[in-house]
């Protein structure tokens, strides 16, 4: 198993530095690919080049006997095709076993987002008078007002705004970046929480430890994905009991309301950083409820 281990490193490299994946998207790869090689072991298969296309059938049936989701199954089959179809490119394979398996249906799942006043609930709890308050006031701002992932959201430096236009550089996937709008309450409360806030909060800082990162926790340093849960965990619980809210709804409701107001489906994929419109397209369920509903409400023959 020792060719499995030196070409993984390759894989890795070739992921690191060509594709510019980030670190926890380069870690699920290397999670797919020992989970086949222990998978390898079983099967007493020793190298790479003697996998054939009968072995990934029965690694796939010992997925689905595992019971994972289809989407599970899909991004573990997608991982090991992706390392398969390199090694062939770069001459260590002569053929990819993957690249006759199917990937399974992805299950239609509807977006969960917040409604209007549900979002409002929470836009009015944080205690603005304090820097903490005006952190997760900026936060939450920022989440919604610009649907951008909470990963890209942590990683905004201040010189990445642009209040004279009300514009933020977001750093995407694979290392792309688009400019974002942001509108007047997101701007209020970012420059309420860098003129205030912030510099309260980083004001112990060394010189040597102050760093450009927009958003920062308790102790000054920059905030992580865990901190905006937990953050937005203790915010809820203070807005609402039956209120369930993780991170990526405000990306959801972000995209749902756009498009709910008349936004075009391509303006709304370029916003949200999606590679597909077919990402984007998932948000389509959501409006026709919506319009079903005005359609129920408001005509006279409905």
């Amino acid at each position: 198993m020792n060719n499995v281990k030196v070409l993984l490193n390759l894989f890795v490299e070739y992921l690191q530095i060509e594709k510019s994946y980030s670190q926890y998207t380069v870690v699920n790869y290397v999670n797919e690919i020992e989970n086949f090689a222990s998978f390898m072991k079983e099967q007493a298969l020793e190298h790479l080049e003697e996998i054939t296309y009968q072995d990934t059938r029965l690694y796939l049936t010992q997925l689905h006997k595992r019971n994972y989701s289809r989407k599970t199954i899909s991004r573990k089959v997608s991982s090991l095709r992706s390392f398969f179809r390199f090694l062939v490119r770069e001459e260590m394979l002569s053929e990819n076993p993957f690249s006759l398996v199917s990937l399974p249906k992805k299950e239609q799942n509807i977006p969960k987002f917040l409604y209007t006043e549900e979002i409002e609930k929470i836009f009015s709890i944080s205690d603005c008078n304090t820097p903490l308050g005006q952190r997760n006031q900026a936060l939450i701002e920022v989440l919604y007002g610009t649907g951008i992932r909470v990963s890209e959201c942590c990683n905004i430096k201040l010189t990445d705004l642009d209040f004279f236009i009300g514009t933020v550089l977001v750093n995407g996937k694979g290392g792309k970046q688009r400019y974002i709008p942001f509108g007047s309450y997101a701007q209020d409360a970012l420059e309420q929480f860098i003129n205030r806030g912030r510099i309260s909060i980083t004001s112990h800082l060394s010189a040597s430890d102050q760093h450009s990162y927009l958003f920062v926790n308790h102790r000054g340093a920059q905030i992580t994905e865990r901190g905006v849960r937990y953050i937005l965990n203790e915010m809820i619980k203070k807005a609402s009991s039956t209120l369930h809210v993780h991170p990526h709804m405000f990306r959801h409701t972000f995209a749902t309301h756009l498009l709910n107001e008349g936004a075009d489906m391509r303006s709304v994929q370029e916003l949200l950083g999606h590679a597909h419109l077919s990402s984007t397209q998932v948000y389509t369920h959501v409006t026709k409820d919506h319009l079903k509903k005005i359609y129920m409400t408001h005509h006279p023959r409905a």
